[in-house]
């Protein structure tokens, strides 16, 4: 599907932007053009891969729609990642995050509608489901943005793929534990009983060539992923390290997070079916003929929601988990 095809990265030069095109060269596409904003990465990443004649690096915000247009000409596939992703920056700074999230997704709706792309794949988060900050919101708000653009008179198609936290990615949890238990020789831990989906950016990325080689247009496909506790995610990386007498100080939740991130609430479990045991799906309220036929064969999930808090890992195969990301 993708082979000799034009494809669209946008906020390609983050941590999933940097894999999927990692793997996007597997596919041996015509040209990928990697559409952000960061100067300083894009051209760290030119290197990186070797000036690869096929990657096309365009300095753009997804805010401004002239930008996606000119950027959009000719593409087959629209890779969106671009976002604003820490919660404490969106906390502070919602217009921001309204302006790059929300508005920036429908801007990479109106363009790829307007250049006739085939398809549009939406990166989404655990935080969109049940929102309880505004970056949750703002990627909700994309989601249905993006659900609502498959039901228009065009010929381009659209699916969201939600998943949890991706181990290592700019930001990620592993970074700042590794950095206080060597700098500090402590970590912070909001909360004892707070936990969290994992999985690596390999697998993640593995996930979303698969949602979108499959995907009819206008579901959620949502990961099935791995959990743990954050103090056991810690307390491997303590055993791990050379650092020794490692103390743990307990911060209490911050504004707007969740004890247990939530990938499939109760309200959406009611549209939901078990595709495989990689994903399930959420399906539209509303479906097209086309829809309901491709999963009348599935199974409606027996389950309430699907929290983090359930079927945890032990540390052990958090261990496993990281040293397969190479993190340990």
């Amino acid at each position: 599907m993708i082979k000799n095809r034009t494809i669209l990265v946008t906020g390609g030069t983050g941590s999933w932007g940097y894999e999927l095109v990692r793997q996007l060269l597997d596919f041996e596409p015509r040209e990928i053009r990697i559409f952000s904003r960061n100067e300083s990465n894009q051209f760290t990443m030119k290197q990186e891969f070797d000036n690869n004649p096929k990657l096309h690096f365009i300095i753009g915000d997804v805010k401004e729609k002239d930008a996606l247009l000119e950027a959009c000409q000719g593409v087959d596939y629209i890779f969106h990642l671009a976002a604003l992703k820490h919660v404490p920056v969106c906390e502070d700074q919602p217009i921001e995050a309204l302006k790059t999230n929300v508005i920036g997704t429908q801007n990479v709706i109106d363009a790829a509608i307007s250049c006739n792309v085939h398809s549009v794949v939406n990166i989404s988060t655990d935080k969109a489901s049940n929102p309880s900050n505004f970056y949750g919101l703002s990627k909700a708000m994309a989601e249905r943005l993006i659900i609502h653009a498959n039901t228009l008179n065009t010929k381009t198609r659209f699916v969201c793929i939600r998943g949890g936290n991706v181990l290592g990615t700019n930001g990620s949890v592993i970074h700042v534990f590794k950095k206080q238990i060597k700098e500090k020789g402590k970590i912070g831990i909001t909360d004892l009983n707070m936990t969290r989906f994992f999985l690596t950016i390999e697998e993640a990325i593995k996930l979303v060539f698969k949602a979108t080689f499959e995907s009819i247009g206008g579901e959620i496909f949502v990961m099935k992923m791995p959990s743990c506790k954050i103090i056991d995610l810690a307390q491997v990386l303590i055993d791990s390290s050379d650092v020794e007498n490692v103390d743990v100080d307990i911060l209490g939740i911050r504004p707007g997070e969740k004890l247990h991130e939530l990938l499939l609430s109760e309200y959406e479990s009611k549209t939901t079916i078990t595709f495989d045991d990689e994903y399930f799906v959420i399906l539209p309220t509303s479906q097209s003929e086309e829809l309901k036929e491709h999963y009348s064969k599935y199974k409606p999930v027996n389950l309430l929601n699907y929290n983090s808090s359930k079927e945890l890992m032990s540390k052990d195969e958090i261990k496993e988990i990281l040293q397969k990301g190479r993190f340990i």
